[in-house]
């Protein structure tokens, strides 16, 4: 699929009577309180990080009040370490406290932590409460606040405890993006070859020979966003539960999610994005070891996720990580595990990639040895 779309995009997630609209474009922040309002809403519970409150929060206060709509903040320390059953408490005790109710709406302004973090509250809160999703970086945009996955991490693994959770509105303010600092932009843009990767090699090419503009702003990071989006969206109507090919959408992760346990999701030391870059190409040169597809194409991976700045080997990750035997025990705990079996997302090519369950733990831990010595 060949990128081609105006600056302002709508794309539809078709989900029969939960289908909602993810809008990308410029000023939607500004909008969000006539858009919600326009559901049905009379109470927002704004949850959101310390430092996106510092950005971003006015402008959406500003526009659930100029809507006419009760908005009551929740504020949470900004980081990984957010996804946890404290902070979730905190969050939920502060929705019910503002008499957040079924018919009312949680907003989630913020990264990834936040969308998952609310979404799971608004999951749970009054046994289901609506979610409209604000992402504010580039890999929100793309990736996690689409598709109704939600949750906090456990010490024993990421992500493993959550609901599907479907939003009634995705916001994608292209113009929050020229706040996030360029490491948080860069760990977005491996969501996005992410799409390339798994089955559509003419946008990887497009990516290639059009990063910088996406880097840079405009046009070509809008194109990026909505193509990221259709795919995501395609993926999540087929398969809303991942008991199919929605799992492709974790090339990268199994390696990326064990790495980031292995630093305790430490994000000085490694934030998700680099998890998933590092992931990604992890699982083209194990691909290229087994057989299944070129040493060229594993090394155009590597090449492409580094000219931009991202990791490419955990060998980069300051302050080193565990042996192969720790990884592997990370990635047992991984939520894709079926009857103990390890689930990889492997490729024959750029564009051909596949869920196995047919890799030995000896075989995945020789790959991880070579990848650490």
């Amino acid at each position: 699929m060949t990128p081609d779309v105006a600056q302002d995009e709508r794309v539809r997630v078709d989900l029969s009577d939960r289908s909602y609209d993810i809008l990308i474009g410029g000023g939607l922040l500004a909008e969000a309180g006539a858009r919600i309002a326009a559901l049905g809403a009379h109470t927002v519970g704004v949850v959101t990080d310390e430092n996106v409150a510092n950005l971003h929060l006015q402008t959406a206060l500003g526009s659930l009040n100029a809507a006419g709509l009760k908005a009551e903040t929740i504020v949470v320390p900004a980081g990984e370490t957010s996804k946890s059953w404290e902070v979730l408490g905190r969050v939920v005790d502060g929705l019910i406290a503002a008499r957040v109710e079924r018919g009312d709406v949680v907003l989630a302004l913020g990264g990834g932590v936040i969308g998952d973090l609310a979404g799971f509250a608004a999951a749970i809160v009054r046994r289901g409460v609506r979610i409209v999703q604000a992402p504010t970086s580039l890999l929100a945009q793309v990736d996690s606040s689409v598709g109704g996955k939600t949750g906090v991490n456990s010490p024993r693994g990421k992500n493993l405890i959550g609901a599907f959770h479907q939003p009634s509105l995705v916001l994608a303010d292209a113009g929050a993006l020229d706040t996030l600092p360029a490491r948080e932009f860069r760990a977005g843009y491996a969501e996005v070859v992410k799409y390339g990767l798994i089955d559509d090699p003419a946008f990887f090419g497009w990516l290639e020979a059009n990063h910088a503009g996406v880097f840079a702003g405009g046009p070509e990071r809008t194109r990026a966003i909505a193509t990221s989006c259709r795919a995501k969206a395609a993926v999540v109507a087929r398969d809303e539960h991942e008991h199919g090919d929605r799992a492709l959408l974790n090339l990268g992760h199994t390696f990326g999610h064990a790495l980031e346990a292995e630093v305790a999701y430490d994000g000085e030391r490694l934030v998700h994005g680099e998890g998933v870059a590092i992931g990604m190409a992890m699982a083209f040169r194990f691909s290229a070891s087994l057989g299944l597809c070129s040493l060229a194409d594993a090394a155009r991976v590597t090449a492409h996720l580094a000219a931009v700045g991202l990791p490419v080997s955990p060998r980069k990750i300051p302050g080193g990580v565990g042996g192969a035997e720790a990884l592997l025990a990370h990635m047992r705990q991984d939520k894709k595990v079926e009857r103990g079996r390890l689930t990889f997302i492997l490729a024959r090519g750029i564009g051909k990639s596949f869920v196995s369950r047919d890799i030995s733990e000896d075989q995945a831990l020789a790959f991880l040895e070579s990848e650490l010595g």
